[in-house]
């Protein structure tokens, strides 16, 4: 075999450019999707598989990229079935710590090996293979999956044992909630003392408060279009589970309750700037 065997389960916004990603590099890839029409084109360059069973017998490294606790949970009940000794789980999904820590004790238990992977960057940095992956697990497990995060990101930083990956994007994510509204919020002070928005966000951008989270999202405010890079309501399950572990800040309950009401304005499928929507 001239590689190791590489499956993929997840290929929503963040999965389906990330497992492609693997398959330019030339990597032998399977994959599992649960609506099984997001599988479609893949099925020219990887191997299909119908059911998690057969995607895990047949693979040795195993990627799962989910939405929430409740499909992770439901795709490791699943994967904790088979025969797992040798094999290599890297959960890229952005879930509670409890959940993340659970799951790798069952799959230590199996004599399998078990990697917190998330995160940082949305669907363009997902296709250019420009993320940064925050792991949280074994050195051993990590140098096994290291040849495969170089084809997914520019950084990977090792955090410590299991759950350290989590912490961090659960962090960054909380800092990107605070950007986000806070963009919104100043682009519409802007436009209410008359300045038009493509102005102020040059002005933004060409400063030193402009980021790559302000020039990303510049185009989609410069539009006033929020087609969902990263959905909203992932932000506010996100910020949710912040709290959950500790963010218990000045600002904690303004940012929870204004991604809450957004939510509930019906902005939740679209993009996590579509926040802007709601303070008009």
């Amino acid at each position: 075999m001239s590689h190791t065997t590489l499956g993929w389960i997840g290929l929503g916004n963040m999965g389906n450019p990330m497992a492609k990603n693997l398959i330019k590099a030339g990597y032998p890839v399977s994959v599992y999707n649960r609506s099984a029409d997001k599988t479609a084109d893949f099925k020219a360059s990887a191997t299909v598989c119908e059911t998690i069973s057969q995607l895990v017998q047949t693979n040795e490294i195993v990627f799962t990229m989910l939405t929430n606790d409740e499909a992770v949970k439901q795709v490791y009940a699943e994967i904790l079935k088979e025969n797992l000794e040798g094999k290599l789980f890297i959960d890229c999904s952005t879930i509670s710590p409890e959940c993340s820590l659970a799951i790798a004790q069952q799959i230590k238990a199996k004599n399998a090996g078990f990697i917190d992977a998330p995160v940082a960057g949305s669907t363009q940095p997902a296709a250019e293979g420009t993320l940064i992956i925050m792991v949280g697990g074994d050195e051993k497990d990590l140098a096994k999956a290291q040849p495969y995060f170089d084809q997914l990101g520019k950084l990977t930083k090792h955090l410590g044992e299991n759950g350290k990956g989590i912490a961090a994007k659960l962090s960054i994510n909380y800092f990107l909630s605070l950007i986000y509204e806070g963009l919104a919020e100043t682009v519409l002070l802007s436009e209410k003392l008359g300045i038009q928005r493509k102005d102020m966000l040059e002005i933004i951008n060409q400063s030193a408060s402009g980021s790559g989270a302000t020039k990303v999202k510049t185009p989609l405010l410069i539009q006033d279009s929020y087609p969902a890079a990263f959905a909203l309501d992932l932000m506010l399950k996100d910020i949710l589970l912040a709290q959950k572990a500790g963010a218990n800040f000045p600002l904690s309950e303004a940012l929870i309750n204004t991604y809450q009401v957004a939510h509930d304005q019906g902005l939740g499928k679209d993009d996590v700037i579509g926040i802007i929507q709601s303070f008009k």
